[in-house]
This record gives C-alpha cells, sequence and structure tokens, in this order.
C-alpha cells in the first residue's frame, strides 16, 4: 500500500513538472525559452531585460544643470508572468515591458527647485553714512514646470529614453526702479545751529544723534526719543553741559540733547508723522521759534510720534561742526507740510537792581506763542493751530547808575 502511495505521488510530482514546461519551440522578445519551466523562462527573460536595462539611461536637461539616471534609479514592470500562463502552443511572443524612474514626483521637484530662481524685486539699502541709499537693480525670476516634466519623463521612458529638457519660464519683477527711487525720497529735512566751541555741548548732541541715525520706522510704527537714545548719563557717555531746570540754566548732564529731540521733532511733523507726545521747555530756546521745541527729560518727558505715512521712513542723521540736522525719507503719504510760529504776547521780565557787577544778568521777556500747522494736498492747503505754549521770562539784573544811588540817598534823608 506505501509502495501504492509514493508511486502515485512522484507520478503527480513528474507530470506537474512536465505540464509546467513551456513548448519546445517558444521565442519571447526574442529570447527562446521552449521546453523551460515558466519559472525558468521567467528568469531568463528578466535576466535579460535588466542586461539590457543596465545599458540605458535618460538625460534631463536644465539651463543649470544636466541630470542622468540610469538603473537601478529606472526600475520596469511586465506582464510575464500572466503571460507565459496562457501559452499553450509553440511561437512568437511579446511581452510587455514599462519603465519608471523610482521617486519621479520628487526628482522632478528636486530639479524643477534648483532650475527654478526666486523673483529679487529693485531695492534700497538704507545707510548710515555717504550716500542715504544704495540702489540695486534686483534681478527677473525662473520657474520650471514639474506637472510638465512628469508627462516628459514618462513619455521618454515609454519611448526611447530621449533627453528631456526642463521647461523654465521667466518670471518678471513688479517693481521699477524708478518706485525704488521714489518710496525712499527726501521727505522733509530740518537743522539747527550751536557754538561747536562749547565741546561737552556738542559730544551729548553728536552722541544722541548717532543713537538716532539710521532708524527705520514700518508704517503703523512708534518711535520714542527716551528708548532710542537711552539714559543720559556719565557712564553711557553723555557730559554736563547746560540744561534747562526750574526756569534756569544750569550744569546737568547730557545738555544739548534737547536741541536734538527739538530737531527731530521739527523733521517728523514736516514729514507727514502725527506726533504724539511732545514738550515745551519751561523757556524758550534760541535755536527754534516758539512753539516748535521739544524738551525731552529722564524717562518721563519724552518725544513720541507714529509713522502714518502709509510707507516705511528712514531716519539719517548728520552732524557738523555747528549744526544738527535730520532728513526723512519715504514716499510719504501725498501731502506737503508747512509750519508757522505765531507770538501772541510777550510777559515782561522781572528786574531786579544790584550793587555788586557780578551779579548783573541780562535776562529775558516770556513769550506766549501759537504754532500753526499747514498740509497741502492736491494742490489745496489748510492750515490748523498744532499747539500753544508760555514761555518763562527770565529776570534781568541790572547794575545801580549813579542817579539812582543818588535817588536812594535823598529818599533816606
Amino acid at each position: 500500500m506505501m509502495v501504492m502511495l509514493a508511486f502515485s505521488a512522484g507520478l503527480i510530482f513528474f507530470a506537474c513538472g512536465f505540464l509546467n514546461k513551456l513548448p519546445k519551440n517558444i521565442t519571447v522578445n526574442g529570447t527562446d525559452v521552449g521546453g523551460k519551466t515558466r519559472a525558468e523562462a521567467i528568469r531568463i527573460l528578466r535576466g535579460n531585460i535588466e542586461k539590457e536595462l543596465k545599458k540605458k539611461s535618460i538625460t534631463v536637461l536644465g539651463q543649470q544643470e544636466k541630470y542622468v539616471f540610469s538603473y537601478p534609479e529606472i526600475g520596469y514592470k511586465d506582464n510575464l508572468q500572466n503571460l507565459l500562463k496562457t501559452v499553450q502552443k509553440d511561437g512568437v511572443y511579446t511581452a510587455k515591458i514599462s519603465y519608471y524612474l523610482n521617486g519621479l514626483n520628487e526628482i522632478a521637484s528636486m530639479i524643477c527647485c534648483g532650475e527654478s530662481a526666486p523673483v529679487i524685486e529693485p531695492y534700497a539699502v538704507f545707510n548710515t553714512e555717504g550716500e542715504p541709499f544704495t540702489y540695486f537693480e534686483g534681478s527677473d525670476g525662473k520657474t520650471a514646470d514639474a506637472a510638465k516634466l512628469i508627462r516628459d519623463l514618462r513619455a521618454s521612458l515609454d519611448g526611447n529614453f530621449n533627453d528631456v529638457f526642463v521647461d523654465v519660464k521667466t518670471v518678471k519683477r513688479t517693481l521699477s526702479m524708478n518706485a525704488v527711487r521714489y518710496n525712499t525720497r527726501l521727505l522733509s529735512t530740518f537743522t539747527t545751529r550751536y557754538d561747536g566751541s562749547n565741546a561737552p555741548r556738542a559730544h551729548n548732541i553728536r552722541l544722541a544723534s548717532e543713537k538716532i541715525n539710521g532708524t527705520v520706522l514700518d508704517y503703523g510704527e512708534a518711535f520714542s526719543f527716551n528708548d532710542t537714545v537711552g539714559q543720559r548719563t556719565i557712564e553711557r557717555g553723555f557730559r554736563q553741559a547746560k540744561i534747562i531746570e526750574r526756569g534756569e540754566f544750569v550744569d546737568g548732564v547730557g545738555g544739548g540733547v534737547c536741541q536734538v529731540s527739538t530737531t527731530l521733532f521739527n523733521a517728523a511733523l514736516l514729514s507727514g508723522c502725527d506726533m504724539t507726545e511732545f514738550h515745551q521747555h519751561s523757556l524758550a530756546v534760541s535755536y527754534v521759534p516758539p512753539s516748535f521745541d521739544a524738551m525731552v527729560s529722564g524717562t518721563y518727558f519724552d518725544l513720541k510720534f507714529e509713522n502714518h505715512t502709509g510707507y516705511t521712513l528712514y531716519i539719517r542723521a548728520i552732524t557738523g561742526g555747528d549744526y544738527v540736522t535730520f532728513n526723512i525719507y519715504g514716499r510719504g503719504d501725498g501731502a506737503s507740510y508747512g509750519y508757522q510760529s505765531v507770538v501772541k504776547n510777550s510777559i515782561p521780565a522781572p528786574e531786579e537792581i544790584t550793587d555788586d557787577e557780578s551779579l548783573v544778568k541780562e535776562g529775558r521777556d516770556g513769550t506766549v506763542s501759537e504754532g500753526y500747522l499747514t498740509v497741502t494736498r492736491n494742490g489745496v492747503s489748510v492750515t490748523k493751530l498744532f499747539r500753544r505754549d508760555k514761555y518763562a521770562p527770565i529776570k534781568r539784573v541790572v547794575l545801580q547808575t549813579a542817579e539812582e544811588e543818588e535817588t536812594e540817598a535823598t529818599d533816606e534823608a
């Protein structure tokens, strides 16, 4: 019984092996696989396919680089399994073979990224010295069509592995250099003068101006003088010079800084900025008309303004031997600005008589003034009251004359 079972199993195995073989005269894609088992035929045929594939490559030609791909980056698919299952008689057969590039989408994206370039619009670099701006023309951009590259690669792989060209299109700049220059034009300039021989005061003016020089104020951004310049202390490089305190000119650290804030105040006002905080001096100053000064002190009296012009503003400070200038550049809001100082009244200075010549002091009348701002837009000018101020007088001390002394003696008699 066991012998019969073994004989039957061997017969079945022999029959399966015999039946799994291909007919003797079978050619697939030009290769004779007659009499081979289907597994052997597939191994031989695929070996031939891979041998031929190793001789092939596909080249992508870009404007920047050449990209070459070959086996095993190039793979293939075939229908040999299904084809050989159906082969029952002698004949010449053709298997379908299709080729593909592994990671095609990622490769196309990588190539297009390398062949593309962003548009660089014309632009200006703001300088703190020399010419206010350095201008650059920029460059057009390039964009490569990834979807078309994928289609062309597939078509080449389905054909004769012809070279594929990357389709690159130019992307033009949208901004002109004239527009860049217009966006950085001079909007306002204001200059005040000082005694250049007063070294400590001149030093403080230069130091404070340097800390503001190069400030860029974006649209909607606020400027604070105290935040930008910082505390006026000996440790931070400021020196002792005359300041106004309690209606008197006295020595104090940072004397002269108020001339910087005043000069900037006027330049900012004339550029179209919104002045949100400013303070008058207790005494009138000589370097600007009444109602157009801007005192700063400590951390509690500040100069603040906001850029509501619609565009970026660029602040440039220039100091010379006896002057400080602020230039403000930008596109502006389309209006031009002017101002007028009107003295409404004077406040007589009190007078004191002394017989001590060393106490003689010139003094000065006080002032009541108004500041007006004129805005001209589209040829129409509107003038409005901007501020009212009152500056205290400075007491005069005069030397007693001989006649006054005689009168005094007579009165005593």
